[in-house]
């Protein structure tokens, strides 16, 4: 094993995977990806295990080598030729959730087989019972969007018209959908490019002798982090508040065992599935886990599927975590993901305290609308998400205003937003005293106004953590609920969605109409408090309140 090369090729392939994502936003339609940079790229080996991805989107990555395999399973690899385009976004078939559309491309070398180009990205309208693809109140993932079984959408370079015209139909705004899908597969006919070019540099024989080095060493790397981990068995406990339907809160419960240099996350003592659309499926399970560890061992090792070989997780059929067939399961990458990381993170603490950090707001705050714009005389719809609270960690204060642990997002600049929908943005900034407090306080949330401009406005919501608080470690205090509220044209007050149109959950809602002059207030949860308020320096206390932090 050559040290050198290796690093080299490690740095070239996430580079690749950078250049995709750079490409991806730059030709894009929509804000989620030219702004909110809602994606993730890759590359991916012979094997489908994941070699390289990029510091897009965390959520994506752990499941990346999973759907991958998923798509060969149906398309295998004697029925693919060169400039082939797969596209797969089943949830139930190995996917994450309906809105995220897995593109492949075989990468062939001489007519050799050498990996895949991979680009996932979260796709704003995918139809489904509202506009935006995320009801609050879905009970079956038929009323989530269309999905799209492992398909071509390109066969040697050319469209494959039925599949863009069945796709393009079920979608609310095809022109800009087709934008979408057209920088996806820019993305991966630019990573299949560069990885030619690497194969030519090092020659077929060593380039894929390097890239089972390079996971065959992240495997060691990752090995000898857990063997640093006391062994022993971590529990940990925590709860999605509601899931839209019922009023009722779901547990997720993980045990945590730690031998030697392995680890197996075990969520059986997890809740059964729910009604609601926040269960996951078994690829959000495996990427949720992945990320907490990640989040807990060194940066430098290597994101490839080397690093998962030491980490089983075991969530059996039926649970909160590995939902069965056809449940709602929107919610389960953007907000349970979210919980999912954050139990495994608690059950880790406990061993581990110097590397653990308290949650984050553990909620994207998801406002979905659409409504034909008056001034262009099209129909505009947007996911648009809010920066919440990071906790506080052993070192260093939460960051504020900062998308959660299973993304790496920017929210819409306001004159983007008002440019491009018909709202207007009365106010928006961080939200003093919302970070739990502690030897190192969480980060603040952030709370936004937002005027309606359009007549027939309809808008849904998601979000989670406005009853259960995120909690603090080692003493901190716990975040601030986050909250969403509405006030009408014609009332002087901000009330709940279930006082304003008798919805059983403030935070996950379907379809309310909205008129011109109503407004909606989102606010996001702070970060929890890592250790005891009583070490926290003075010359901290007193930068909080100098600079309006408390």
């Amino acid at each position: 094993m050559n040290l050198v090369d290796m690093n080299i090729v490690d740095r070239r392939l996430k580079s690749i995977a950078e250049e995709m994502g750079i490409v991806l936003m730059k030709t894009s339609y929509s804000t989620i990806f030219n702004e909110g940079r809602d994606f993730t790229c890759g590359v991916a080996d012979e094997s489908c295990e994941l070699l390289a991805s990029a510091d897009f989107q965390p959520a994506q990555v752990g499941g990346m080598p999973l759907v991958v395999s998923s798509i060969i399973k149906e398309i295998p690899l004697s029925e693919m030729d060169e400039g082939d385009v797969m596209i797969h976004n089943d949830p139930f078939r190995g996917g994450m959730h309906t809105p995220e559309h897995t593109l492949i491309k075989p990468v062939f070398f001489e007519g050799e087989f050498f990996g895949f180009s991979v680009a996932i990205g979260h796709i704003a309208e995918v139809g489904g019972m509202v506009p935006g693809g995320f009801p609050g109140e879905a009970t079956e993932v038929y009323q989530e969007g269309l999905r799209v079984p492992p398909v071509k959408i390109q066969a040697r370079g050319k469209d494959v018209e039925p599949v863009w015209k069945i796709m393009l139909a079920n979608h609310r705004t095809p022109r800009q959908n087709h934008g979408d899908f057209r920088a996806l597969i820019s993305a991966v006919n630019r990573g299949e490019s560069r990885i030619l070019e690497l194969i030519r540099e090092y020659g077929p024989d060593r380039y894929r002798e390097i890239c089972n080095d390079l996971k065959d060493y992240a495997e060691r790397r990752m090995r000898a982090e857990i063997a640093s981990i006391p062994d022993g068995v971590y529990s940990f406990e925590d709860y999605m508040e509601d899931d839209g339907v019922t009023d009722q809160a779901y547990k997720i419960a993980v045990d945590v065992y730690v031998s030697q240099d392995k680890i197996v996350a075990d969520f059986s003592r997890t809740d059964n599935q729910s009604r609601g659309p926040i269960n996951a499926v078994l690829s959000v399970a495996w990427s949720a886990t992945y990320n907490a560890i990640l989040h807990l061992t060194d940066p430098q090792i290597p994101r490839n599927s080397g690093a998962f070989r030491p980490i089983k997780i075991v969530a059996p059929p039926g649970k909160l975590v590995n939902a069965d067939f056809p449940a709602a399961e929107v919610g389960g990458n953007t907000e349970t993901h979210i919980r999912i990381c954050h139990t495994v993170v608690g059950a880790l603490g406990q061993a581990i305290p110097e590397r653990a950090f308290a949650p984050d707001g553990g909620t994207h705050s998801n406002f979905l609308f659409g409504a034909t714009d008056e001034r262009t005389g099209n129909y505009a719809v947007c996911y648009d998400f809010t920066g919440a609270g990071w906790g506080g960690r052993p070192v260093a204060d939460g960051h504020n205003a900062t998308n959660c642990i299973n993304g790496n997002s920017r929210m819409n600049p306001v004159e983007v937003f008002e440019t491009r929908f018909p709202w207007r943005i009365e106010s928006l900034g961080l939200i003093p005293g919302s970070g739990g407090d502690g030897e190192y306080r969480g980060g603040l949330g952030v709370n936004k106004v937002l005027t309606c401009l359009s007549d027939d406005m309809e808008v849904s919501f998601m979000s989670d953590r406005q009853k259960i608080a995120p909690w603090g470690i080692g003493g901190g205090g716990e975040g601030q609920n986050g909250s969403v509220l509405i006030r009408r044209n014609s009332s002087p007050d901000f009330v709940t969605a279930c006082e304003d149109s008798n919805k059983t959950s403030a935070s996950k809602f379907n379809r309310i109409g909205f008129r011109k002059g109503d407004q909606i207030s989102i606010s996001s949860p702070g970060g929890g408090g890592y250790g005891d308020p009583q070490d926290r320096s003075a010359e901290h206390r007193a930068r909080d309140k100098d600079e309006g932090w408390v």
